[in-house]
């Protein structure tokens, strides 16, 4: 199978790059956080192995960023930061098993392989694509008719649930709670003025609109 690893010691690499070649996986080993992200987005990896500390983006936030973009290959940190505060840290962050260095060779190793058997959690779609429109979850672009689009963090939030719910009405409701994370209605304008601004920006100087209004509904994206 194809693991990724992110490891900066040279020699704790090459150690691991061996045991798990001659185990008959492939290994992609990578040295920053930053490198980590880029690969585990192709989703090809059957486990990730992170170190913790490792030069610039560190282990923990390139997973929680992982994590969050909806990237959910099994992931074990190998570190010397073996602490319970360090564990449960790891563990909250999205890790699927903490193994502290030094670490036995026949550990790591069937670690590895019961994080593998691990049924396959359902993909999720890291890209999202409305007619010429693009959404890249995890760079935050997005991208119409390759004209780049800025869009400040909420405006992003909102394209996003639209987006993925493609072809549907949204309601004011469902925006409140899944947008703003309001689980009441404050009465105001919140979601009016924030998709104006996303309809500026998406539509504006494009043939098509591609945000719609539903009268007495909500809003939708179209799909077609």
């Amino acid at each position: 199978m194809k693991i990724l690893l992110l490891e900066d010691d040279r020699e704790t690499r090459e150690n691991i790059e061996r045991l798990l070649g001659e185990a008959g996986h492939v290994v992609d080993a990578v040295t920053t956080g930053q490198d980590a992200m880029f690969h585990a987005t192709d989703g090809e990896y059957a486990v990730l192995i992170l170190d913790r500390m490792v030069p610039g983006l560190a282990g923990l936030p390139a997973l929680k960023a992982l994590r969050a973009a909806g990237v959910r290959t099994p992931a074990l940190f190998l570190t010397a930061m073996n602490g319970v505060e360090d564990r449960v840290e790891g563990l909250e962050a999205g890790a699927d098993d903490y193994l502290a260095k030094p670490f036995a060779a026949s550990e790591l190793l069937a670690r590895v392989n019961a994080l593998a058997r691990r049924p396959p959690i359902a993909e999720v779609t890291t890209v999202l694509v409305v007619a010429d429109l693009v959404l890249d979850r995890v760079k935050r672009t997005v991208v119409r008719a390759g004209q780049r689009i800025d869009l400040q963090p909420q405006e992003l939030k909102l394209l996003e649930y639209m987006m993925l719910h493609a072809g549907e009405v949204v309601t004011r409701a469902m925006l409140l709670e899944n947008v703003w994370s309001f689980h009441f209605d404050p009465r105001t304008n919140v979601i009016e003025s924030h998709m104006s601004r996303l309809r500026g920006k998406v539509d504006r100087d494009f043939p098509r609109d591609l945000i719609q209004t539903v009268r007495g509904a909500g809003y939708r994206i179209d799909a077609d």
